[in-house]
C-alpha cells in the first residue's frame, strides 16, 4: 500500500502535502451559471477527501488518481444574494466569497470588443453610475497584449502557452474595475441587468488584431475540408491564413523562434491557440451565450472575405459542441464603416453583406449593425454604448423572451422591377420606414458605385431606373452614409439583393 502511495506522489510532484487547489477560473466575485448543474473542480493529493459547503449544503468526494476532483451541486435559480463557498481537505481549506448566481456571457473577438470602457465616447457621463454590483467580469490580461512591431521578450514567451496565456480574476463592477473592461460588454450587461434584474457575468477573451482562426479549435479546423489547410505546417508561412496576422506574428518573432516548432511559434494569432488557452479551460462551465465583434483582420483579402461566412458557421458549431449546448445563443457585430484613405477597407461592403447573410442562416443567432456609427478614419469607433445596447436587444428578444423589443433594422424581403421602378419591401418595419437624420434617403445604388435617388412610399422604397438592373445595393461603400432606419431608429444593414 505504501509503495502505491509513493508512486501516486511521483505522478503529482507539483502538489504539496498541504496544498488544495480549485480551478483558476473560480475566484471571489464570480457569477455561477443559473439553471445548470454547478461543478466545482480542482486538484489535491490522490485519495484525499474534499468537502464543499455551498448554499448550506455539503458534498464530499475523493480525489482521483490523476489528482483531480469534481463536486457537482444541482441547478439553481438566479440569486442576487452573495454566497460563500468553503472547500476543505483534511487540514487545508480555501474560500470563495461574494458569489452570485445568474447568466454568464462570453465576449470575444478583436480590439473593438476588447476596447476598454475608459476610452468609450460616453465614459465621462457614465462613469459615476458604474457601481453595478450585479455585473461581474472575468477580464484576464493576455500575454503579449499591446506589443506590436517588435519581438516578444523572453518573459512574454514563457507565458505564451495555453496554461499561462490568460491571467486574471473575477471582479465586481465599479468605477475603478470597469475602466479596463470591454465597453461593449459593460453596456450589454447593463441593459440585461436593467431588464432582467439578475446577475450578469462577462468573460472577456477578446484579443486585439486576432483572426477568427485563433478562436476556433484545431480539431474543428482539421475536420472541415474547406479549412483543414489552415493548420498545415508553420502558420507564419501558411497563405490560407490572413496575411496581416501572419505579418504581425513575424514581427513578434525572431528567426530562431519563428521556426522553433513545425507548426510555428505560439502566438495570440496562431490557429486554435486562443481557443485552447481560453475556451478549453472553461468548457465544463455552462454559459448563457456568446457575443462577438471580429472581422477587421479577416476582411483585408478577397479570399478571406469569401470564406468568412463558412468559417463563422464552423466557429459557432464548435462552441456549441464544446459547451455541449446545441442552442447556445451567438450574436455578433457587423463591421462598422471606415474610409479607405488610411485603412484597407475596400472589401468591407462585401464583408458586411456576408455577415448579413450569416444572420439569416444561424439558428439562435443574430447580428447588430454598426455601420451608421463608424469613424471615417479610425478602425475603432468610440461609440461602444450603441453597439452594446443593440447586442442586448438581440439577447433580450430571443434569449430572455421580450418579444416586444425590436432587435433589427429593416431587412429587404421582396425586391422586384416593375415599369421603370425597383420596389423594395422590408420586414422589421411594421411601423414604417424613415431616415435617421430626417433628410432624403441615401445609400442606394444599382451598380454598387453610383448613388441613385430612392423614396419611401407606403412602407416601401421605390427606386426609379431607366433599365432593369440585376441587383440593388445599399450601403455599398467602405464608409457608408446610408440613413435608412425603422421606427425604433435601428439601421438597415449593407445589402446586395438580386432583383426579380
Amino acid at each position: 500500500m505504501m509503495i502505491k502511495f509513493l508512486f501516486l506522489l511521483l505522478l503529482t510532484p507539483f502538489i504539496s502535502f498541504s496544498q488544495l487547489q480549485i480551478d483558476e477560473f473560480f475566484s471571489d466575485n464570480m457569477v455561477l451559471q443559473r439553471n445548470h448543474p454547478i461543478n466545482f473542480r480542482g486538484r489535491a493529493l490522490p485519495g484525499k477527501r474534499v468537502t464543499i459547503k455551498f448554499l448550506n449544503k455539503e458534498q464530499t468526494t475523493l480525489t482521483g488518481i490523476d489528482s483531480t476532483w469534481v463536486i457537482e451541486f444541482p441547478p439553481q435559480k438566479a440569486s442576487t444574494l452573495p454566497s460563500k463557498v468553503i472547500i476543505r481537505s483534511e487540514n487545508d481549506s480555501t474560500y470563495l466569497n461574494n458569489l452570485l448566481i445568474g447568466d454568464i456571457w462570453l465576449c470575444t473577438g478583436q480590439s473593438n470588443m476588447e476596447w476598454p470602457f475608459s476610452k468609450d465616447k460616453f465614459y465621462r457621463e457614465e462613469i459615476n453610475i458604474t457601481d453595478q454590483p450585479l455585473i461581474r467580469f472575468y477580464n484576464p490580461v493576455y500575454a503579449g497584449k499591446g506589443i506590436y512591431g517588435i519581438p516578444f521578450s523572453d518573459s512574454i514567451m514563457k507565458k505564451m502557452n495555453t496554461e499561462d496565456f490568460y491571467q486574471g480574476n473575477w471582479e465586481q463592477c465599479d468605477s475603478n474595475t470597469v475602466k479596463n473592461m470591454s465597453a461593449i460588454g459593460y453596456y450589454f450587461a447593463k441593459e440585461l441587468t436593467r431588464k432582467e434584474s439578475i446577475p450578469i457575468g462577462l468573460i472577456n477573451l477578446s484579443i486585439g488584431g486576432a483572426p477568427l482562426e485563433t478562436f476556433i479549435s484545431r480539431k474543428a479546423l482539421s475536420s472541415d475540408s474547406l479549412f483543414s489547410r489552415k493548420i498545415k505546417g508553420n502558420w507564419l508561412y501558411n497563405h490560407e491564413l490572413p496575411a496581416w496576422s501572419r505579418e504581425r506574428g513575424f514581427q513578434n518573432s525572431t528567426v530562431e523562434k519563428a521556426n522553433v516548432q513545425p507548426d510555428g511559434p505560439n502566438h495570440p494569432y496562431k490557429p486554435g491557440f486562443a481557443y485552447e488557452a481560453g475556451i478549453l479551460p472553461i468548457k465544463h462551465y455552462p454559459i448563457a451565450g456568446v457575443i462577438l465583434y471580429q472581422g477587421e483582420t479577416n476582411s483585408l483579402e478577397m479570399s478571406r472575405v469569401l470564406e468568412y461566412r463558412s468559417l463563422m458557421n464552423l466557429m459557432i458549431n464548435d462552441y456549441r459542441n464544446t459547451f455541449n449546448q446545441p442552442a447556445l445563443p451567438f450574436y455578433w457585430v457587423q463591421l462598422s464603416s471606415i474610409d479607405t484613405t488610411n485603412y484597407g477597407s475596400t472589401y468591407w461592403p462585401l464583408f458586411r453583406d456576408e455577415q448579413r447573410k450569416l444572420s439569416d442562416e444561424v439558428k439562435y443567432g443574430g447580428m447588430a449593425v454598426s455601420s451608421d456609427i463608424g469613424a471615417r478614419n479610425d478602425v475603432h469607433p468610440r461609440d461602444k454604448k450603441t453597439v452594446g445596447e443593440r447586442l442586448s436587444k438581440l439577447a433580450l428578444h430571443f434569449h430572455y423572451g421580450h418579444r416586444d423589443i425590436e432587435y433589427s433594422g429593416p431587412k429587404p424581403t421582396h425586391v422586384k422591377y416593375k415599369k421603370g421602378k425597383v420596389i423594395l419591401r422590408f420586414k422589421h418595419a411594421l411601423k414604417g420606414l424613415q431616415t435617421s437624420d430626417g433628410k432624403g434617403l441615401r445609400g442606394f445604388s444599382v451598380d454598387g458605385i453610383n448613388e441613385v435617388q430612392a423614396l419611401i412610399i407606403n412602407k416601401k422604397i421605390i427606386v426609379s431606373v431607366n433599365f432593369k438592373p440585376e441587383y440593388i445595393y445599399y450601403g455599398w461603400k467602405p464608409f457608408s452614409d446610408g440613413n435608412l432606419v425603422n421606427s425604433e431608429k435601428l439601421p438597415a444593414s449593407t445589402f446586395k439583393v438580386k432583383i426579380k
